[in-house]
């Protein structure tokens, strides 16, 4: 078995988070700039074995996606030609720039690096795969 990747897409970075090997825990990966993200995917998955991607889907309250959901779609066509053996999963990403940014205040972090919007990336996609993780094995 695998792992799985989250990713927290942004116009600017994104935030990953991975799986263990047995795909019970998620745990925060990396921030990387959203124009290197291909690059450090070929790397990554070169040297680990992924199963599959989780991407967040920005939707608001009332259902409606984001602007930034044409920029996530343009994405997946890229990786899904790239990676054609990886399997694409959407998940829900409302609240988690909210919640993420909540644990990090708990965390007993400094006020700079609670500050620090990669954190936040990547702690939303390690919330993202986590929420997908658990409605998985409902």
């Amino acid at each position: 078995m695998g792992q799985i990747l989250a990713i927290d897409y942004g116009k600017a970075r994104c935030g990953i988070a991975a799986t263990d090997d047995m795909q019970i825990i998620a745990s925060g990966l990396e921030t990387v700039q959203t124009s290197s993200l291909i690059a450090f995917l070929k790397k990554y998955f070169s040297e680990n074995r992924v199963d599959g991607v989780v991407v967040g889907l920005p939707v608001d309250l009332k259902g409606n996606v984001s602007e930034v959901e044409t920029d996530i779609l343009k994405f997946i066509g890229i990786f899904r030609k790239e990676f054609p053996e990886v399997e694409v999963h959407r998940f829900d990403e409302r609240f988690t720039s909210k919640m993420a940014s909540f644990f990090i205040s708990q965390s007993g972090k400094s006020k700079k690096q609670r500050q620090e919007k990669g954190l936040i990336d990547k702690v939303s996609a390690t919330i993202i795969l986590q929420n997908f993780l658990e409605q998985r094995t409902r």
